[in-house]
C-alpha cells in the first residue's frame, strides 16, 4: 500500500530521508510554514521554522557557512546571561575581596534584572542599553561603568567560546559622570583630626596623610616595613578587608618605597614606643592584639573625629590620601611622581583627579596666551618697519 503524497507518514519519511543523505534539509510543514534543518558541529539537529521556503534556504545555507568555517554558534542554546556570567566569574582568578563584589553585582544587578535571565545568544544592543539606563537609576555613574565593564569582559569571553557571534555591549550612552572637584584638607585640618581621635589611632592619621596611603595599606604596614636608616617605607602587604589577612599588593605600580617625612617617622616612633603591634608584625592594633577592620575605622573612629574637629561632614580616611597628593603637587613634585608615590600605574590619573590644584595654572594660561598675542604684535611691527631693499 503506498501512502498517498501530503500524508502524515509521507512526510516522516522524507524527514528521514533527509538525515540519511547529509543531516540537513528544507521540508514544508503540514500549516505551511518551512522548516530548516542542519546537523551542528556538536552532532545535534538544530532547526527553524520560517514563513518562506526562500527564507529556511537562506537560513540553512548561512548556518551550514558558519559551521564550515569553525564559526558556527547554536542559535538555540538556553543558557542564560546570568548563568553565563557566574561561569565567568568563576573561572577568574580574582582575590577574596573582588569575587565578593563581583558576586554581588551578578546577583543584584543581572540575575534581578530581566537581562540576566535572556538567553545569552538573544541579546541585543538595544536590550543593554535599556538595562544601562534602568541601573543608571539606582547607581552611582562610577559603579554604573564598573558593572558595565564586568557585562562587556562576559560578553567577550563567550564570544571567545562560540557561544555568541558578537558581543552586543557596544555604542553603549552612560549617563554623565561629572565629579565635584576635590577640595583637600588643610594641614591645620589634618592635625585638628588627628587631636580629635583617641591615642592610638592618632599615628594612622598622621602616617596615612604623611604617606599618601590607602587604608588596607595603612592597616597592613609592619614594623620591618618602616626603614629608619634610609628615612623610607615599603609598601608590600594590604590587610584584605574581607579576610583581615595580610595580602602581597596586586600590581608593581602598588608596590613601592615611600620617602619617610619626619612628621611620620616621629608619629610613628612615638606610636611603636607605646603600643604592642598585631602577631603578624602590623603596627596598628586595637587595643585586644586584633587588627583594625577598615569599617570600624571609618565610623567608629574618622566620623567622630571629623564631628570633634568641626571637619566636613563627608570627610573620609580616603580624604588624607588626597591632601598627601595635593601638598606634593603645591611644593612644585611632577605628575609623574605624584603618580609613582600614590601606587598609580597611569600619571593621566592623577591629573584627571588633582589636575586642578597644580599651582600656578591660570598664570600660566594668561601668559601662553598673551606671549602669542604680543609675538605676532612684533611681527606685524617688524614688517612696516622692515626697509625694501635697494636694487
Amino acid at each position: 500500500m503506498v501512502d498517498a503524497p501530503g500524508s502524515s507518514s509521507s512526510l516522516l519519511d522524507a524527514l528521514a530521508i533527509t538525515r540519511i543523505i547529509g543531516g540537513v534539509g528544507v521540508t514544508k510543514r503540514p500549516n505551511g510554514s518551512w522548516r530548516a534543518r542542519i546537523i551542528g558541529p556538536d552532532g545535534k539537529e538544530h532547526a527553524k521554522h520560517c514563513r518562506t521556503k526562500a527564507e529556511a534556504l537562506r537560513w540553512e545555507r548561512a548556518q551550514l557557512d558558519a559551521r564550515d568555517k569553525g564559526q558556527w554558534i547554536d542559535p538555540s542554546s538556553s543558557t542564560t546571561v546570568a548563568d553565563y556570567a557566574r561561569q565567568w566569574a568563576a573561572s577568574r582568578p580574582h582575590r577574596t575581596g573582588t569575587a565578593q563584589r563581583v558576586e554581588g553585582m551578578i546577583r543584584n544587578h543581572l540575575e534581578a534584572s530581566s537581562l540576566g535571565k535572556r538567553p545569552l545568544v538573544a541579546v541585543r544592543p538595544s536590550e543593554v542599553q535599556a538595562w544601562v539606563t534602568g541601573r543608571s537609576q539606582v547607581l552611582a555613574p562610577r559603579t554604573l561603568r564598573l558593572l558595565l565593564s564586568l557585562l562587556r569582559s562576559v560578553y567577550a569571553s563567550a564570544v571567545l567560546d562560540r557561544l555568541v557571534a558578537s558581543s552586543p555591549v557596544v555604542r553603549i550612552t552612560l549617563p554623565s559622570d561629572h565629579r565635584a572637584k576635590i577640595v583637600p584638607l588643610t594641614v591645620e585640618q589634618v592635625e585638628a583630626l588627628a587631636d580629635a581621635v583617641p591615642d592610638r589611632c592618632r599615628a594612622m592619621i598622621i602616617t596615612q596623610s604623611g604617606l599618601g596611603l590607602r587604608i588596607s595599606e595603612l592597616l597592613g604596614l609592619r614594623v620591618q616595613d618602616v626603614l629608619w636608616l634610609e628615612r623610607s617605607v615599603k609598601i608590600e602587604v594590604q590587610r584584605d578587608r574581607h579576610t583581615m589577612q595580610l595580602e602581597r599588593l596586586k600590581t608593581p605600580a602598588s608596590r613601592r618605597t615611600i620617602p619617610l617625612p619626619k612628621v611620620a617617622a616621629d608619629a610613628l616612633s612615638q606610636h611603636i614606643a607605646k603600643y604592642e603591634p598585631c602577631d603578624d608584625g602590623a603596627i596598628f592594633a586595637m587595643a585586644d592584639g586584633e587588627p583594625w577592620k577598615q569599617n570600624h575605622i571609618q565610623r567608629g573612629i574618622i566620623n567622630a573625629g571629623v564631628k570633634a574637629a568641626g571637619l566636613p561632614p563627608h570627610t573620609t580616611s580616603h580624604d588624607l590620601r588626597h591632601s598627601y597628593a595635593s601638598w606634593l603637587l603645591q611644593a612644585g613634585e611632577s605628575v609623574v611622581t605624584v603618580a609613582d608615590r600614590l601606587g598609580h600605574t597611569d600619571a593621566t590619573l592623577v591629573m584627571r583627579v588633582y589636575g586642578h590644584l597644580v599651582p600656578g595654572q591660570e598664570d600660566r594660561t594668561r601668559k601662553a596666551i598673551d606671549g602669542l598675542w604680543a609675538q605676532a604684535d612684533r611681527n606685524r611691527t617688524a614688517k612696516i618697519t622692515r626697509v625694501p631693499n635697494q636694487r
